[in-house]
């Protein structure tokens, strides 16, 4: 991948807010929203999501995952072009009484001030995206697939929010 698309990459991952999350429901393909918030060192997203939504439930059964993030339509020419990155990933719930917990919670809401609230709630669970490949495609003609030690690097380099 070139320096322009791993910058790209990291950008999106560190700026825009949410993302499109599929999983498997019932053997068939959804989609939803999620927030989500980058841990670096980690190589991994987190989520903060409620037991009520169907995609909670999807990836306790079926852990396999893909997360879209998507530019601003302004930031590029057409809708073709505009840059982007999917992500392939492993969904793990956090346990509550676990520190990665703690440190997931303070980094987003960090992020996400006013999902506060929604901690206090019984329902809501922390998962951790832990990112195995992207496809980044950085406009028109550009794409690039990373995975692997080259991708956990780059995830490892996104500044902390």
């Amino acid at each position: 991948m070139d320096p322009d698309a791993n910058t790209l990459l990291q950008r999106l991952l560190n700026e825009r807010p949410v993302a499109a999350l599929a999983t498997l429901h019932r053997g068939e393909p959804a989609i939803s929203m999620v927030p989500f918030v980058v841990a670096p060192a980690q190589a991994q997203l987190l989520i903060h999501v409620s037991a009520l939504a169907t995609h909670t439930r999807d990836m306790l059964d079926h852990p396999r995952v893909s997360v879209l993030v998507t530019a601003e339509l302004a930031d590029a020419p057409s809708p073709q072009a505009l840059p982007r990155a999917a992500l392939v990933a492993d969904a793990l719930p956090l346990a509550r009484d676990s520190a990665a917990y703690l440190e997931a919670r303070a980094r987003y809401l960090a992020r996400f001030p006013d999902a506060a609230q929604t901690f206090e709630l019984g329902d809501f669970s922390i998962f951790a995206l832990r990112v195995q490949s992207a496809r980044v495609v950085a406009g028109f003609g550009r794409a690039y697939s990373l995975a692997g030690e080259s991708l956990a690097a780059l995830l490892r380099g996104i500044p902390a929010p």
